[in-house]
């Protein structure tokens, strides 16, 4: 992958806020929910969230700017001139060191007889210190053990969830930092700004750790004729001054279908009426209502002949619209 600063657009001395910041500006302009007709999208949203994960980890950052793990975040191996025994390794072979003999009579190398080989060379090379030098040097390399296993980081993720996605499916969609889109079940009673956890699913861990958690956060997208309060939803419904006086059935929408309301005769604007078991999930198993507003809308040109009406209306039926608190 390439330098992990680069793919975030920050200077290698950026503070972790300005880091973050950048992240965020990025993931959110290439997350493939918001660019479903971009195939590079979804590549771009990975990478993103790879330098995040390297440079937003202050401990990773570290290694990575000393140059102990590359951008993926794989260890850099450097070779020092000595390795283990393996300067040794042709004692024995084919080579010229056939048939050395150590002063005193000790050993011979490799294929000649009555030699200990590259044990007795060992133990030569250790000072003399024989079996017990070994045994030890045999311990040592034993006990060795590789990096500790750490536990992956928790990925940060956002859901824009639809009132139909809540109230009829319960599920949505999000991509993981993999760029993976999986399905996610929304808890009933859900509201905005709720965080659900996908275990296992955020970013891998160092060294055979277990992977973090995605950490999904519950969005509710805007609904041109919704409105959320709790587990109820709220709807204005328009009526015409002849339905309000008359009384009329009027087809009402819901999230999970049309309905027929019945407006009883001489309904005031701003009534409400309740249509139960309409809104949203809750958390004990039920649904919320949904509550009507009805709003008088009059004929959008002027008219004559209400005119005359209301103005022989005003003066044989007079009455009042506002209570003494508006006086």
């Amino acid at each position: 992958m390439r330098d992990p600063y680069s793919v975030l657009g920050v200077a290698k001395g950026a503070s972790e806020s300005d880091i973050k910041k950048a992240f965020r500006k990025l993931a959110k302009k290439y997350h493939p929910d918001q660019n479903k007709d971009d195939p590079t999208a979804q590549q771009r949203f990975a990478e993103v969230n790879q330098a995040y994960e390297i440079v937003g980890d202050k401990e990773k950052r570290q290694k990575f700017d000393r140059g102990e793990i590359d951008a993926d975040g794989k260890p850099r191996f450097q070779s020092h001139g000595f390795d283990g025994f393996s300067d040794f390794q042709d004692f024995g072979g084919a080579g010229g060191a056939r048939g050395f003999r150590a002063q005193g009579g000790g050993f011979q190398g490799g294929g000649g007889g009555g030699g200990g080989g590259f044990d007795d060379i060992l133990n030569d090379i250790l000072g003399g210190f024989g079996a017990g030098r070994k045994a030890r040097a045999g311990k040592a390399s034993a006990g060795q053990r590789g990096p500790t296993p750490q536990k992956g980081k928790n990925a940060e993720l956002t859901a824009h969830v639809s009132l139909e996605e809540l109230a009829t499916t319960g599920k949505t969609q999000v991509t993981l930092p993999n760029g993976k889109t999986v399905n996610v079940t929304i808890p009933p009673g859900s509201s905005e700004g709720d965080t659900i956890r996908l275990r296992g699913q955020g970013y891998p861990g160092e060294a055979g750790g277990q992977p973090g958690d995605a950490l999904v956060e519950v969005h509710l997208k805007r609904h041109k004729l919704f409105e959320v309060r709790g587990s109820d939803l709220i709807l204005d419904l328009p009526l015409t001054l002849y339905e309000a006086v008359l009384g009329a059935k009027v087809r009402t929408p819901t999230l999970t279908g049309a309905v027929n309301l019945s407006i009883p005769p001489n309904a005031s604007g701003g009534k409400i009426m309740r249509l139960k078991g309409k809104g949203l999930p809750t958390k004990s198993g039920g649904h919320g209502d949904l509550l009507v507003r009805l709003q008088i809308a009059l004929p959008p040109n002027s008219d004559q002949e209400l005119e005359t009406l209301m103005k022989a209306w005003k003066e044989v039926t007079p009455y009042r619209a506002r209570g003494p608190e508006f006086e």
